[in-house]
């Protein structure tokens, strides 16, 4: 079957310092970055590809978030945008949602989950592994209560299928459509993409593995503010810079076939929402 897929943004924020962020604007002028987030109607429900914020981390974004979260990204606190309103407004059932593939779990990609509790939840082994077991510095970026409510988690380590010359992970066998999680180390210890076929090639949803538009240029460059977030967020910025460069190939000698975005473009989201 051909799958439908929707492009929700589920959290929007909006740290001071707009030229360091999206590249234009006055320093006074706040930047923008989104939570861009797949919804995929399928043979076996729906399914999620990462969540943003969740309802409760909208309601009590200090408590759910953190405060140095917060006053650093200055997340618009708009219950419209989580991803279980966005599934109502557009006809559905969010207990409908049967499947969620977690790029990684840092608290901007997995806050939706515990709106879902019926889904299972499909990542590889090495981010669950982290999140699970954070060292002192992964201890800022996961909040365990995002999934205290108990998950259904389905955990994937590689199997030696290649897509594209990256590793894969067929992670939904039931599905007549492939949807396939890519591993790509660097910001987290267990960061993957996620590759899905549509009848007009494949879409790679990318995560953290870069943040800007213009990363994937043949002449690649990224404001200032984004390239400090990365480096500064990175669990290895040897992998980091290792898969975003890898990426950056894929897309210039196999643009016509693969579509390549970001979590967080507001750019990139704009160009598949319109």
């Amino acid at each position: 079957m051909a799958l439908k897929i929707h492009h929700l943004n589920c959290g929007t924020m909006c740290p001071h310092g707009a030229p360091f962020i999206n590249g234009h604007g006055k320093i006074t002028d706040d930047g923008k970055m989104v939570c861009h987030c797949l919804l995929i109607e399928s043979n076996d429900g729906l399914v999620l590809v990462d969540t943003g914020f969740g309802i409760e981390d909208v309601k009590h974004p200090h408590q759910r978030l953190g405060h140095a979260f917060v006053a650093g990204s200055r997340p618009v606190a708009d219950y419209r945008e989580t991803a279980y309103m966005q599934i109502k407004e557009l006809g559905f059932n969010p207990s409908d949602v049967r499947h969620i593939l977690v790029t990684h779990l840092d608290l901007d990609h997995a806050g939706g989950l515990v709106d879902f509790p019926q889904a299972k939840v499909h990542i590889f082994a090495p981010e669950f592994n982290a999140a699970m077991n954070p060292n002192w510095r992964e201890k800022q970026r996961y909040k365990p209560h995002q999934w205290a409510h108990g998950v259904n988690w389905q955990t994937y380590q590689t199997q030696g299928e290649k897509w594209q010359g990256f590793d894969s992970i067929r992670a939904i066998p039931e599905l007549k459509d492939e949807i396939l999680l890519v591993p790509l180390v660097g910001h987290t210890r267990g960061h993957s993409g996620v590759a899905v076929n549509t009848k007009d090639g494949w879409l790679l949803h990318c995560g953290d593995a870069y943040f800007n538009h213009q990363q994937m240029a043949a002449d690649p460059s990224c404001p200032i503010g984004l390239e400090l977030l990365q480096y500064s967020l990175a669990a290895s910025n040897k992998d980091r810079l290792y898969n975003t460069k890898r990426l950056q190939q894929l897309a210039l000698s196999k643009g016509n076939e693969v579509q390549l975005f970001s979590a967080h473009d507001p750019v990139e989201l704009a160009r598949y929402q319109h």
